[in-house]
């Protein structure tokens, strides 16, 4: 498909459809939660993910392994990932998936905070400002409302913080690091092959490792190392080839509220005034730290958006 300059009807449909399968996924780990040990079932998914991603690489005609040449930060990155879902999949252990999905899905907010210090050309203007405000404000509120309409362990909305700052800690290494210079499958391979080494050692740390095992829990883990990890990331990256980077980061307010009204109808849990809003202004926020920039306030030199920044 030739690049286009902005997003069309097929990119639009897209966006929204991967926004979903995204919200999705955290009830996927939610219901997962419930036959495997978290730890074990995050371990098991990257494993899974190992597969299937090399799997597509080898068919591409790509190195089907990890390049010793990019050892460190595909260590540091591997690192970063393993983190990431030690946290989010205890969160969704503890707390409930709307809760766990406005925090987690703040990412850009801590992103875009870390970029404004360390990457040129990523200062913070008036608009980005007041989104930051605002998801921070969404943020905090659901953190400090512990009564009727937010139930939910402080700790599994902490963890989905520490989620949402290693998801964030993802996308500095690959821009900062030589990461770069590798194609998103083979970055998505780094960390991947090194969560799953990681997660699989630190799984008996966590208890028993088999809970009450059914069926549809290993169709859900099939989901989420197929679909999400492998599948969603992959035409996610190739969307990125075709329509412009900051617009589609602009759709990641989406994802939030998909997980929010997931959590709601599927999973029975309770929506009240905290968690509406918040979400709104998270959501608002998002939109406002994402939403495309003119070319024009681009500053020489700086790094193009990057597929991790949502």
């Amino acid at each position: 498909m030739a690049r286009k300059d902005g997003i069309d009807t097929f990119g639009a449909v897209s966006l929204v459809v991967f926004s979903l399968v995204l919200a999705v996924n955290q009830v996927a780990i939610k219901i997962t939660n419930d036959g495997l040990q978290p730890i074990f079932a995050a371990g098991l998914r990257s494993l899974l993910a190992v597969v299937f991603v090399g799997l597509w690489i080898g068919l591409r005609g790509g190195r089907v392994r990890p390049d010793p040449a990019y050892l460190g930060p595909g260590l540091l990155v591997g690192a970063a990932f393993t983190v990431e879902f030690v946290c989010l999949f205890l969160a969704l252990d503890l707390t409930t998936v709307t809760r766990a999905a406005i925090i987690f899905y703040s990412m850009p907010l801590w992103l875009a905070l870390a970029a404004h210090l360390l990457i040129p050309g990523e200062r913070i203007g008036r608009g980005k400002a007041l989104g930051l405000v605002l998801a921070f404000a969404g943020v905090a509120w659901v953190l400090s409302d512990r009564g009727a309409g937010g139930q939910g362990s402080l700790w599994g909305d902490l963890l989905a913080l520490g989620a949402a700052l290693s998801w964030g800690g993802i996308a500095l290494c690959a821009r900062l690091t030589r990461l770069r210079e590798l194609k998103p499958e083979a970055q998505l391979f780094w960390q991947v092959s090194v969560s799953a080494v990681a997660l699989l050692a630190l799984a008996p740390l966590f208890g028993p490792l088999l809970r009450d095992l059914q069926p549809v829990h290993l169709v859900s883990l099939l989901f989420q190392a197929g679909v999400v990890v492998s599948a969603g990331f992959m035409f996610w990256f190739w969307l990125l080839t075709v329509y412009p980077a900051a617009a589609v980061a602009s759709f990641s307010f989406l994802s939030p509220v998909f997980s929010v009204a997931l959590g709601a109808f599927w999973l029975g849990e309770p929506v009240g005034a905290t968690v509406i809003g918040a979400l709104g202004l998270v959501a608002l926020g998002l939109w406002l730290i994402n939403r495309p920039a003119r070319a024009a306030r681009a500053a020489p030199g700086a790094l193009p958006p990057d597929p991790r920044d949502i």
